[in-house]
């Protein structure tokens, strides 16, 4: 895999992490779950895409059809599971 392949995976996974924090909100911890939750989702996504030989849905030698449902998938789960919670909104009186 070529280094512009490496940024733009890189790109992609973490617009994947810092998109989902900012439908889901939370705070500086969130965000750095949300982030790693989309790194590990998105790079063992293109893994598993790559010792398939998939070619669908590819950029260059980024496997895309299955990397960004795969990344999904992994934030959605590890912040069902994560003891990291958002911020409580107080209501003003």
């Amino acid at each position: 895999m070529s280094l512009p392949s490496l940024l733009l995976g890189f790109v992609i996974s973490t617009l994947l992490g810092a998109g989902f924090h900012a439908v889901r909100g939370g705070g500086g911890g969130k965000l750095l779950l949300d982030l790693i939750l989309g790194w590990l989702g998105f790079w063992l996504g293109q893994l598993a895409a790559a010792r398939l030989g998939l070619t669908i849905g590819s950029i260059g030698s980024l496997h895309l059809i299955l990397a960004l449902p795969v990344g999904l998938v992994f934030l959605f789960v590890g912040n069902w599971l994560s003891p990291v919670e958002a911020p409580k909104k107080s209501k003003a009186r």
